[in-house]
């Protein structure tokens, strides 16, 4: 425990001073992690008249793999971060050299407990690609099936838990002093990368995930998703089905493959959303193949969302009010959407979204910017402190990249021709009284249940009226500041009265010297001390009350 303690020691030190050279010394010295003497360090050659965005991007490819995920990851937070910050994070990307090859063979040793030629009957010892977290290597199975192997890099998570050890201090520093915090806060989402980095980390979870989508694909003819080779799978270890396809950037498509691939990503796209519940979070060209037929092909499915039921029925709502611009509605679902943490305006609300829609919904793809739609409806919602859960961000994110593909794929889709229609018989069908699981029955139920308990209920208050127990919460910040400020007052106050005692009570001590010891007065020594610490508490209260939290507006703005 102490290693690991100086070991953090020594890496918030680094993490001190490369922050320092891309210009952000002055937010570390405000929550104290940096000291204000230290000497200012030269800003970097790359981060000179960069941006705020640009320069905090390059901030967390120098500190390394850990800091690169988490941006990566903040990256599908459009309602975290200004629009700029989440552009410039979108472009970070793992350069990291491969991990050498007897580390891999150790790594699938310790997997499987066998050697790796007892596993595999080839193995290719040059990565196909490297990341931070992992390598994946083509091989073959002992069947002679060609497959991919993604293995874990050795030491890892070690390096990630010293790593979040420094990230949960300075998110806890950070959240003292920042006053933006709103309704997300740096703990928060420091926990949150925490717990997403630890499902990535631990192969298995993405294996679930990949066996999951070939499930719902198994009747879908023109989408393919890879089989995952359960027996060659390990938490560090990940082998699965090898697509021998380019991708879609790399792709020799005519004008017809084309219309039909992004006819067939989208249809997915709404299938996966609205009929799955399960969902791919990063759909880049990258990761999507394009195999014979044309027939999309789909991996890295290390990112993925689920939505619940009653999420997927907000979304049909959601997407067929955004498509009539019906402001009232979206800003009515927005809200059954999110979480509020205050009362929300939702007349201003409303307007805000009708401009919103105004702006934004035209009728053909090439006309729509659905990053900036989908953005400023994000920055509304924390304007109006709706907090938005995660799986509605990597929506956010995953719907971004595939309007582009789209848009290089087949400019011309006519959007509302395809999703009003299908959204529509969604609907119809989420409110079919002829199934079971249909929405009428269940609000039928619900409304039996509430007609049910509202005459005990009812009851219930007039009881508690006729014996004065009925009570009504009222609260209000003002009232609450009003009363930490009075509060504060009263200690402050108090500790002054005793400390005037004691000073009083020290004199007299003094001058009549009773119960020396040595020719020392103890009850006025006693008096001295107390007087100081009663003194020091009222200031370092008055100090604390007074202590204003940093604008980290000055920062991004910042040039």
């Amino acid at each position: 425990m102490i290693r690991e303690a100086f070991q953090d020691l020594k890496r918030l030190r680094q993490i001190s001073l490369i922050a320092g050279r891309f210009g952000f010394a002055d937010l570390l010295e405000r929550t104290g992690i940096r000291k204000k003497d230290e000497s200012k360090p030269e800003t970097a050659e790359s981060a000179r008249a960069a941006t705020a965005a640009r320069r905090f991007c390059l901030m967390l490819a120098e500190l390394g793999p850990t800091f690169v995920k988490l941006g990566q990851v903040m990256s599908t937070r459009g309602d975290l971060l200004p629009r700029e910050f989440i552009e410039e994070l979108e472009t970070l990307q793992d350069d990291v050299p491969p991990v050498p090859f007897d580390q891999v063979r150790t790594v699938i040793k310790e997997a499987f407990g066998k050697e790796l030629e007892e596993v595999f009957a080839e193995f290719s010892p040059e990565p196909i690609a490297a990341a931070s977290m992992a390598q994946a290597h083509q091989a073959k199975t002992k069947e002679g099936e060609r497959v991919i192997v993604k293995v874990q890099r050795p030491g890892i998570t070690e390096q990630l838990r010293a790593d979040l050890s420094v990230l949960h201090y300075i998110a806890r520093a950070l959240e003292a002093v920042i006053e933006e915090v709103g309704v997300y806060t740096p703990t928060g989402i420091i926990e949150e990368f925490d717990k997403a980095v630890h499902e990535e980390l631990d192969f298995l979870n993405e294996a679930a995930n990949i066996r999951a989508f070939y499930k719902n694909h198994l009747e879908i003819t023109h989408t393919r998703i890879p089989k995952v080779y359960d027996e060659l799978t390990a938490r560090t270890v990940l082998t699965m089905e090898f697509f021998d396809a380019p991708n879609l950037t790399h792709a020799n498509l005519d004008e017809e493959g084309k219309k039909t691939i992004a006819k067939t990503i989208l249809e997915g796209a709404f299938k996966q959303l609205f009929e799955d519940g399960l969902f791919h979070g990063d759909p880049h060209p990258g990761n999507l193949l394009v195999l014979e037929g044309p027939v999309l092909g789909l991996i890295d499915f290390g990112l993925v969302g689920r939505i619940t039921r009653q999420m997927q029925d907000t979304l049909v709502q959601l997407v067929l009010a955004v498509g009539l611009k019906d402001s009232e509605s979206v800003a009515r679902l927005l809200y059954r959407l999110g979480t509020p943490d205050t009362r929300t305006n939702m007349i201003a609300f409303r307007g805000d979204i009708e401009a919103i829609l105004t702006t934004y919904m035209p009728t053909s793809l090439k006309d729509v910017n659905s990053r900036h739609l989908l953005a400023d409806i994000l920055n509304l919602a924390v304007k109006y402190k709706i907090r938005i859960p995660r799986e509605y961000a990597i929506l956010s994110r995953a719907s971004v990249a595939i309007e582009g593909v789209l848009r290089s794929l087949y400019p011309d889709l006519p959007i509302n021709e395809i999703f009003l229609p299908y959204a529509k018989k969604l609907l119809a069908e989420r409110y079919d009284p002829n199934q079971l699981q249909g929405g009428v029955l269940k609000t039928l139920l619900r409304l039996q249940g509430a007609a049910n308990d509202l005459p005990m209920q009812l009851q219930q208050i007039m009881l508690d009226l006729e014996s004065g127990k009925f009570t009504v919460t009222v609260k209000s910040e003002q009232m609450s500041e009003l009363n930490q400020t009075l509060r504060s007052f009263a200690v402050v106050a108090f500790a002054g009265l005793c400390a005037c005692g004691f000073i009083i009570g020290t004199f007299i001590a003094f001058a009549g010297k009773p119960f020396e010891i040595w020719g020392v007065p103890v009850l006025g020594i006693f008096g001295i001390a107390a007087t100081v610490f009663l003194f020091s508490t009222a200031v370092v209260r008055q100090s604390w009350t007074g202590f204003r939290k940093l604008s980290i507006k000055r920062f991004i703005g910042k040039k």
